[in-house]
């Protein structure tokens, strides 16, 4: 068992209601030496699947030894994830543009500086947990600055920016804080949409705690990865009309061909098809889908393909 759990609640701010903003952490502090990792999740309100996971992962880590300190941070984006929003409505500001934040700023820009000075600013290693919203799903992780650990987690498509292409590049997210540090740093993405999580809550508990091997953290052999295949480019399909949303293409982490067709939008009023999109690249890869019908929007969330070319095992 762990040596001692310690909770932190660092204050954000005051609210107009009278109450205290704070982050809700929890560390589980081993027995013997070893680094500071930090699990975190919600940084966006409508992706809960991490928050879900860590839940599992506290009751799984409290009775086992451990190296070091894990630091729990399960809901990052408090106020957004209450009402199941990607931004706070405080501000309606994308969190995770805002690191390092501002502690003058807005609620998110605090937030991000809290963030910043209480949990990214002390920990060794950083693993962030992203998924789908309740729309679409997807199925990719970040390599960033250790392979290996973003090996770890065993997700089969691993993307790898290129910082020097335009597009490619996010400021002001959770890695512009860690990974000048020189510090660990993988973002997984993992689940979301109208289908049951519980599959996609066991990969992230399965990939994280194999995650805890590579670092030290856990004892145990690290297991070996799947057959992985890393892409420098990825293309989002939005719709630009409103309607059904009815998907035909491959499962995520499977090929997709160029000028296949990915979803397309019907009309529930006429029952026309109201637009087709298809695969942009030669040869894709499927990253993230709606898995089943659903109303969207114009610029709603909808696809993501890696490119195969110039890919890498």
């Amino acid at each position: 068992m762990v040596k001692e759990i310690v909770r932190h609640s660092p204050k954000i701010t005051t609210l107009a209601d009278g109450t205290d903003a704070c982050l809700h952490m929890t560390d589980l502090v081993g027995e013997t030496d070893g680094p500071l990792v930090g699990i975190s999740a919600s940084v966006h309100g409508n992706e809960n699947c991490g928050s879900q996971a860590i839940l599992d992962l506290f009751r799984i880590l409290k009775d086992m030894p451990i190296k070091g300190t894990i630091r729990l941070l399960p809901v990052v984006n408090a106020r957004a994830m209450v009402v199941n929003s990607r931004f706070s409505p405080l501000d309606q500001r994308d969190l995770n543009r805002e690191f390092p934040g501002d502690p003058n700023g807005t609620f998110s820009q605090q937030l991000a500086a809290t963030m910043s000075k209480e949990f990214l600013g002390q920990i060794d290693a950083h693993i962030d947990l992203h998924s789908g919203t309740d729309r679409p799903t997807v199925d990719y992780v970040y390599l960033l600055n250790d392979e290996k650990l973003s090996r770890a987690f065993g997700s089969k498509v691993l993307y790898r920016p290129d910082e020097g292409k335009q597009g490619t590049r996010f400021n002001g997210t959770t890695k512009d804080v860690t990974m000048p540090r020189g510090i660990s740093a993988a973002v997984i993405e993992l689940g979301g949409g109208v289908v049951d999580q519980g599959p996609y809550i066991q990969r992230i508990i399965d990939g994280v705690m194999n995650m805890l091997r590579q670092l030290g953290a856990i004892e145990g052999d690290v297991t070996p990865p799947p057959e992985q295949i890393v892409v420098n480019e990825i293309a989002g399909i939005r719709p630009t009309v409103g309607g059904w949303i009815e998907p035909s293409s491959p499962p995520l982490g499977e090929p997709v061909k160029g000028g296949s067709t990915l979803f397309k939008v019907v009309s529930p009023y006429s029952f026309e098809v109201l637009e087709e999109a298809t695969c942009p690249f030669e040869n894709g890869v499927m990253i993230m889908a709606h898995l089943t019908r659903n109303i969207v929007e114009a610029g709603d969330y909808g696809w993501m393909i890696g490119n195969m070319e110039g890919s890498t095992p």
